[in-house]
């Protein structure tokens, strides 16, 4: 009698460096358990979708860490953040058009690099989306308390408004802003864009407005020294500015809502960064223009600083914070958006539980997903310092960023047949300087970022080998 032998199980090494063929994930498109989600999105949607994940936490929020830093050379900083975002803003929309799934970069890597990449770009894009997130909800507080203060003369005491470690024992305020977009993302992909999109329109409005303000206030002596600190000091402004770039790759988590992928991503990418970029010189320029760089130290809401400093009106700062809270309101609802995408396609995958990437048959969302992100997000914006989570946040993104350009090269050589409605001009020039840019900005950041990083890359392949590893798709298959 023959004995049944089952067959052999790949070594470590093939388990580990296992693609997923392109083909297999374009056929995948859009399913998920028990529904599909639903293509509405268009060109100007995805535009705006980048737009408003990206404008706002850093223009708002970090500038006023940024300029202590790198004096008035920080509009330096916005530009060489700027540069090091476009190369992979670049690579980016190069595979957007070619693999335009919900992935964004995690999908990029199981094509090209194999699984156990593609599970470190995921884990990045975690700490991307969701501590970003947490950490503009946290800039949406401060605010808040801010356009109180302005208007009726109180504040949300710190014990209620503040994480332990700022002087408070909860951040109520950010909890409550993301439970809000949570309620907007269960409503569906058509209806959040709306949301966002009227919001965006309030918050360039807002910017603009404070251009206007500051540039009629400037003096030139704010100038001199323009590189008080150095070099050494503009790359330090970069480093922590960088976070202020997060969210124009956005729009590639939504290619599996999107009407036209392969046509309008890479348009909505390489467009939302460019305006994204012009608004962050400017205002960068206005600010340190018209208020010495010497007193941004501890100003929490920079913007509304400037303005309440320069001009001593509080109608106008009262005008600047409600925009801001718009603002980071956007910032909220998209980033957050992108985080239940991406966990999305590594369900689907089978890396992380089923039910994360189950879609409700009513409004095509992944309506459990959606529950556990922003769960996750409340708890930490509630508990966490915004300095820490924004550190945090641009080594992940950076690693996720470098990662995206290695995949071009990949898939130029290994797929040179794939349709491609965008080519990254250059490569592999283009390609490889994204990769060092962003090796560049990593080393700029301090020692308790990279300890941070470390215990969170840490962590993520524990919970690999621990899950991931055995109930992959690919290791049923």
């Amino acid at each position: 009698m023959r004995q049944r032998t089952d067959p052999p199980r790949p070594g470590l090494r093939a388990a580990l460096t296992r693609r997923k063929p392109v083909d297999v994930l374009l056929a995948e498109g859009g399913h998920g358990e028990g529904g599909t989600l639903r293509r509405t999105l268009g060109l100007s949607q995805l535009t705006m979708l980048s737009i408003g994940a990206t404008l706002g936490s850093g223009i708002f929020v970090v500038l006023g860490e940024a300029v202590p830093v790198a004096g008035p050379a920080v509009v330096l900083s916005f530009v060489l953040a700027g540069i090091t975002a476009l190369f992979s803003a670049l690579s980016y929309a190069e595979l957007a058009g070619m693999i335009p799934l919900s992935g964004s970069s995690y999908t990029y890597a199981y094509a090209t690099l194999g699984e156990l990449v593609a599970w470190v770009c995921g884990w990045c894009l975690v700490l991307e989306y969701g501590v970003s997130v947490a950490s503009v909800a946290v800039g949406w507080g401060q605010y808040i308390n801010e356009l109180l203060d302005l208007t009726l003369g109180v504040t949300i005491p710190a014990a209620l408004s503040s994480p332990p470690g700022d002087g408070g024992l909860v951040n109520l305020p950010a909890i409550v802003i993301v439970l809000l977009a949570m309620v907007l993302l269960l409503a569906g992909a058509r209806e959040s864009a709306r949301a966002n999109a009227i919001m965006v329109v309030i918050k360039v409005a807002t910017l603009l407005l404070f251009c206007v303000i500051a540039f009629s206030a400037v003096q030139a002596g704010n100038f001199s020294p323009f590189l008080p600190l150095g070099l050494a000091g503009m790359s330090a402004g970069a480093a922590k500015l960088f976070f202020s770039y997060i969210g124009f790759d956005a729009a590639s988590t939504a290619g599996e809502e999107a009407k036209n992928p392969q046509r309008d991503l890479p348009r909505a990418i390489l467009l939302s960064l460019g305006i994204v970029t012009l608004l962050y010189c400017l205002v960068g320029l206005a600010a340190v223009g018209a208020l010495n760089w010497t007193r941004f130290e501890g100003s929490e809401a920079a913007l509304a600083h400037v303005v309440t400093t320069v001009l001593d009106n509080k109608l106008w700062a009262a005008l600047l914070a409600a925009g801001a809270l718009v603002a980071i309101s956007s910032v909220v609802l998209t980033v957050l958006y992108g985080q239940t995408r991406i966990l999305f396609a590594m369900s689907r995958d089978g890396l992380v539980p089923k039910a994360l990437s189950k879609v409700d048959a009513k409004t095509g969302s992944p309506r459990v997903n959606t529950y556990v992100v922003s769960g996750f997000v409340a708890v930490l914006a509630a508990f966490v310092p915004l300095g820490n989570l924004a550190d945090a946040t641009s080594i992940g993104t950076l690693f996720a960023f470098g990662l995206v350009n290695v995949a071009v090269l990949v898939l130029r050589r290994r797929r040179p047949d794939l349709p491609r409605t965008f080519r990254v001009p250059l490569a592999p020039v283009t390609p490889l300087l994204g990769v060092l840019c962003c090796g560049y900005m990593m080393l700029s950041l301090d020692v308790a970022t990279w300890l941070t990083f470390a215990g969170w890359m840490v962590s993520g392949l524990v919970l690999y080998f621990a899950y991931g590893i055995r109930r992959s798709k690919l290791a049923r298959t």
